[in-house]
């Protein structure tokens, strides 16, 4: 393709712009620039004047790969992160992964079964050495999609969860907590998975409606008959109780005695206790302590014996006729078995309700009592709590507090420990006399002891990351410059499972520092429709796919535009051509411009010597640059891309650029190439963080500077407000805007050129009357002119002479046809208005769009009568 030239405003060497933006050429280009120059890299020693602000990222999964919600995360953190960088803090944003203990494990172990074996004929050792070769050769693609979206990181502190300073970081704290006696073991129900043989925290269960059974089965008989409903009737073979509400006089009578269990030949006790809703079923439920949550914490208040009668893969280990059942097998048999019997009072199927699976692998997962460390978190909760409430941390939108106090102040003790080999291995050594200690980094366990064989929850060390990932424990520069983090970008989903945890552990581990000072949500990202994304639904939209069709700009600020503080942000296809055609709006008026000298050399020309359009769109620029940037200090993103939008495209690009080019025709045109240099080097700054790639491109061009990514920061000056410039170009707006009205409803064609007479009197539009016939396509009126039609607007008369230049007989029809239309649908809604049943009967809304019904027919029927007047006679 054959471009023109064009010169680089600042007097740099020549370059040529493209004529169109073909983001695949620009964007691997410039990040590897940006990288190789060191732009995203910080410092901690220098500029120490300079404000810190840093940014940590949430790990994604070693085994994961870009989705929406990434994007969407990313997309937000680039976009404080490049903004900071330009208003000159020092601003580090740190990169990294998750190992992702479960995820990473099953995909080894499906490695492993293609080649006919198991981890188990490895061995732990060779199996984690494994798992290592496979993360160097096939994990972290997601940090190359990272680049692609143009994330600001510093690659130099590339951090990974596994990595031999997080794996200390790991270690001193275990040896903290649990020497301050916040870590035990102890047997408690927890989620279990039977197919990866572990414990699951509860971010790893998903909860999804199934169809199932409810059924109601009658304990006892005679004066201790009692009847209890349940989904899962094999576990009735574990029950050691059954319960009641105290105040429940239903059953008062039945507390404290016994009633024979089926199947058993048990006699389990009657308890009340508060838990119970009366109003759920028959007031009475089965408690099984050893295999439902709410049942353990009822069977340990009354001191109900523990049944555990599945073993760790979901089979029946009761002895009798059900012993080596699978789970799923049992439920049918003990339910016929109870059926003949007569047990059974009442039969609900199909019945929905919510069933929990584990996320790797989507096996049921299974509630069940297991040794398992915990973290005590009645004292770390609290003072996360305390952090929120006493203004040290602010969430933002602050109505998401309520939510993260109702966790906090309710969370129950963590569940740590995970049955995997991959993972940090808790530091935990028995010796032979029952000695049971932990052993920090620097320390040896004397020879002879034995390790504890179980993990940590992923989520034990993803919860030091604000800090991890700046040296602790050790006392780093990083540590002492970026801690506390500026902000942590994450989605109101994860708020309880990651968000608090980290808040636990940093004011834990830091003496009360909190690990960040905002929390900034987002919403999740959902199809056009407000449906949540599912490979289901067929309505997952890839980033990738985005970026390789539309550009990472346009992926990015598709999502940016819709995402308002803490809610969900729709997106679709043609939002995300919009976007594209954005930056393709951007790149012809940049090319525009610099073909026709603009250029940012030299101050700017005081407002005395500027014409009001310029003086117009500096006013209109300083305005957007003072409300750009409250919004993003505000995390308003959508509106603050919606304010730059509306902006660049309106007022620069339909308006500015348009009435300028009869200013590059005349002596104000040096003036104007200055000013039009000034609004595209501050616009494309105030977009760079939102849309990096194309804005760095062509700011390098007006500007000749090496990189937008470390230019100042735009600041409005007050001075270059100007309101009788802004009233008087938006009167020239409102003018060119009705004569164009006016000759599109005549059936002109845009370009179609008229001839016009334009009468000002003290109108101060007399002084763009050039712009005016520029933009309107109106010749001056020669010797034959005669007006056909007169147009009083703004205070000027325009007369137009459209003689020839349209079928007049033909436009009279059209116009007299929609007329009588007009006219028809305000008789209409007259009458109904004027009948009082109608109105005593109809709903508001109805009543109130037959209101507006009139008010739009009457404007339609003077708008039509004034274009039929305007005709030509004849």
């Amino acid at each position: 393709m054959t471009t023109p030239s064009i010169q680089r405003g600042h007097g740099a060497a020549e370059v040529e712009l493209p004529t169109q933006y073909q983001p695949a050429d620009v964007e691997s280009r410039l990040y590897e620039r940006w990288v190789s120059a060191g732009h995203f890299t910080a410092d901690p020693g220098r500029r120490p004047d300079a404000p810190a602000y840093s940014i940590v990222i949430p790990p994604p999964n070693v085994t994961g790969s870009l989705h929406m919600g990434h994007a969407l995360d990313h997309s937000i953190q680039d976009t404080l992160v490049r903004r900071r960088r330009m208003q000159g803090y020092e601003a580090l944003w740190v990169p990294g992964m998750d190992h992702a203990g479960i995820a990473t494990q099953n995909v080894v172990e499906r490695e492993l079964a293609k080649e006919g074996r198991s981890r188990h004929d490895l061995g732990r050792e060779a199996f984690v050495e494994r798992v290592w070769q496979w993360k160097a050769e096939s994990g972290g693609a997601i940090l190359g999609q990272m680049r692609r979206l143009g994330d600001s990181v510093d690659w130099t502190r590339e951090a990974f969860t596994m990595d031999d300073r997080r794996a200390r970081a790991v270690r001193t704290i275990f040896k903290r907590l649990f020497d301050d006696g916040l870590i035990y073991r102890a047997e408690r129900i927890i989620n279990w998975c039977p197919r990866c043989l572990t414990a699951l925290s509860d971010i790893e269960v998903e909860h999804a409606e199934r169809e199932g059974e409810l059924v109601s089965i009658r304990y006892g008989s005679g004066d201790t008959e009692i009847v209890v409903a349940t989904t899962r009737a094999e576990t009735m073979l574990g029950d050691t109780g059954v319960a009641v509400h105290p105040d429940d006089e239903r059953y008062r009578h039945l507390v404290g005695r016994e009633v024979e269990l089926p199947l058993t030949g048990r006699r389990i006790p009657v308890v009340a206790d508060e838990l119970v809703d009366p109003e759920f079923g028959t007031g009475a439920v089965k408690v099984t302590p050893a295999h439902d949550p709410n049942d353990f914490e009822i069977g340990r208040r009354h001191d109900l014996p523990v049944e555990v009668i599945m073993d760790e893969r979901g089979v029946i280990t009761a002895s009798g006729p059900f012993e080596g059942l699978d789970r799923f097998e049992a439920r049918p048999a003990v339910v016929a078995a109870l059926r003949q019997q007569g047990r059974i009072v009442k039969e609900v199927r199909p019945y929905e309700h919510a069933v929990g699976h584990c996320q790797r692998c989507s096996t049921v997962v299974e509630p069940r009592v297991s040794l398992q460390w915990f973290v005590k978190v009645g004292p770390l909760a609290k003072a996360a709590g305390d952090a929120v409430r006493d203004g040290r941390v602010a969430i933002h939108p602050p109505e998401m507090a309520a939510r993260y106090f109702e966790w906090v102040d309710n969370m129950h003790d963590w569940c740590i420990s995970r049955q995997l080999w991959w993972g940090h291995r808790i530091p935990v050594w028995y010796g032979p006399d029952g000695e049971v200690v932990a052993f920090g980094p620097d320390e040896e366990p004397p020879e002879g002891w034995t390790q504890d064989t179980d993990v940590l929850d992923t989520w034990f060390s993803s919860a030091l990351w604000p800090f991890s990932t700046l040296g602790w424990p050790d006392r780093t520069a990083d540590l002492e410059r970026f801690y506390p983090t500026s902000v942590l970008v994450t989605g109101y989903d994860i708020l309880f499972f990651w968000v608090a945890r980290m808040m636990m552990f940093g004011l834990y581990a830091m003496d009360g520092a909190e690990p960040f000072k905002v929390i900034a949500l987002h919403g999740m990202v959902r199809d056009a429709h407000g449906k949540k994304m599912s490979k289901s639904f067929g309505n997952v939209v890839d980033p990738l796919d985005w970026i390789e069709r539309y550009g990472a700009d346009a992926t990015r600020f598709t999502l940016l535009r819709g995402a308002n503080p803490g809610g969900d942000v729709p997106v679709a296809d043609e939002w995300a051509q919009g976007s594209r055609n954005f930056c393709n709006k951007l790149w012809n008026a940049t090319r525009f411009a610099l073909m026709n000298g603009a250029h940012v050399r030299g101050d700017l020309p005081p407002a005395a010597e500027l014409t009001t359009v310029d003086n117009w769109i500096l006013s209109r620029l300083n305005r957007v640059v003072a409300e750009a940037d409250a919004l993003l200090e505000g995390f308003d993103f959508a509106k603050a891309c919606e304010t730059l939008y509306h902006f660049a495209w309106d007022e620069v690009c339909d308006w500015y650029v348009e009435l300028a080019k009869v200013q590059l025709t005349d002596e104000r045109a040096d003036r104007t190439r200055r000013v039009l240099g000034e609004v595209l080097d501050t616009l494309l700054r105030l977009l760079h963080p939102m849309i990096p790639f194309v804005t760095e491109e062509l700011w390098t061009s007006v500007t000749g500077r090496e990189t937008v990514v470390t230019a100042a920061w735009p600041v409005a000056d007050a001075a270059r407000h100007d309101a009788a410039a802004e009233a008087e170009v938006e009167s020239l707006r409102r003018l060119i805007t009705e004569i164009r009205r006016f000759r599109s409803d005549q059936g002109l064609k845009p370009g179609q050129r008229v001839a016009a007479v334009l009468e000002f009197g003290a109108s101060p539009l007399a002084a763009h009357e050039e712009g005016i016939r520029t933009l309107l396509r109106l010749n001056q009126p020669g010797e034959a002119f005669s007006a056909t039609a007169s147009l009083p607007v703004e205070g000027v008369t325009v007369r137009l002479d459209t003689a020839g230049a349209i079928d007049v007989a033909a436009e009279r029809r059209r116009l007299e046809k929609d007329l009588a239309a007009a006219r028809k649908d305000a008789d209409q809604a007259r009458r109904k208005l004027a009948n009082e049943a109608f109105l005593a009967k109809a709903p508001e809304a109805v009543v109130a769009k037959n209101r507006d019904r009139l008010v739009q027919a009457e404007a339609d029927i003077r708008r039509l009568e004034a274009q039929l007047a305007a005709l030509p006679s004849g």
